[in-house]
């Protein structure tokens, strides 16, 4: 089965075109890896998945669901599968890290209050946050934030995965550390993982499949793995994405507005629930 497919998608915000007739799929269990320069519709497509953003053609499939075609509380249900870490971590400020770990948890479990804390501190200590359950967010650095996030994300071990920019303002130690995590996590739960990265390391480590999106032609120009890719892909954009070169006459690009805007402002900076809704 597979955890999401896209089928000929396509989407403008006015006179900005951000997607042309994307289409791939995304396997039960398989980590997918979006790449691709800023601006090319990477958070838009994750956005699509979620469902906050509908498209102006195609369709969006998750776990073989019509995303656009489900009620609101049937969408909302979707979302209980789904774990998210956001760009900018999107922590609740008033409350403890501890008890932004176990949020999700009190949300959609019936687990005891016991269960609850003792998972959310073992999820901290598994990203090296041992220390922090009682500490509150404006505690923490960036950094730390950032694995409190991740903590969250992989709370109810959901299977399916969202990761965006999950290494970004991490030391090179931490961010090997989520990797290996990662990897761990999908081993033993089968969890699909979506990830938008700009971290080699990471992408070479994590992801088994993914695509290239283009700038230009608003499609994919290329398929398959990072590593695969960088071993033939002849494509000059690919290649100076993943060996860190500038293509022969590139000129830089711009991101768009839709590509600026962190995912957590869409989600209005908590976790989703049968209450959000679909906007850009």
């Amino acid at each position: 089965m597979n955890a999401v497919r896209f089928e000929h998608v396509s989407k403008r915000f006015g006179a900005l075109a951000v997607l042309n007739d994307v289409s791939f799929e995304i396997p039960q269990g398989q980590a997918f890896c979006l790449l691709g320069r800023s601006g090319t519709g990477k958070s838009v497509t994750l956005r699509h998945i979620i469902g906050l953003v509908q498209p102006d053609s195609g369709k969006v499939f998750v776990e073989e669901q019509d995303i656009g075609a489900l009620s609101r509380r049937n969408l909302g249900e979707v979302r209980t599968h789904l774990g998210f870490l956001f760009q900018n971590a999107a922590l609740f400020d008033s409350m403890s890290v501890g008890d932004n770990v176990a949020f999700p948890m009190r949300r959609h479990t019936k687990w005891s209050d016991r269960d609850i804390r003792d998972r959310a501190a073992k999820k901290l200590a598994d990203v090296g946050l041992e220390t922090a359950y009682d500490k509150m967010p404006a505690d923490l650095s960036g950094g730390m934030k950032k694995r409190a996030g991740l903590a969250r994300a992989i709370a109810t071990e959901p299977p399916l995965l969202f990761l965006d920019e999950p290494s970004a303002g991490l030391d090179p130690i931490s961010s090997k550390r989520l990797d290996d995590l990662m990897l761990e996590l999908r081993r033993r739960t089968g969890a699909a993982v979506v990830l938008v990265s700009h971290e080699l390391p990471s992408l070479f480590a994590i992801a088994d499949d993914g695509i290239f999106l283009d700038a230009d032609s608003k499609q994919p120009i290329a398929h398959g793995s990072p590593r695969a890719l960088l071993d033939a892909s002849s494509h000059p954009t690919v290649r100076a994405f993943l060996t860190r070169e500038e293509p022969p006459g590139a000129v830089g690009a711009s991101p768009t507005q839709a590509e600026r805007t962190p995912l957590r402002s869409s989600l209005a900076s908590t976790p989703v629930t049968d209450d959000d809704t679909a906007s850009p």
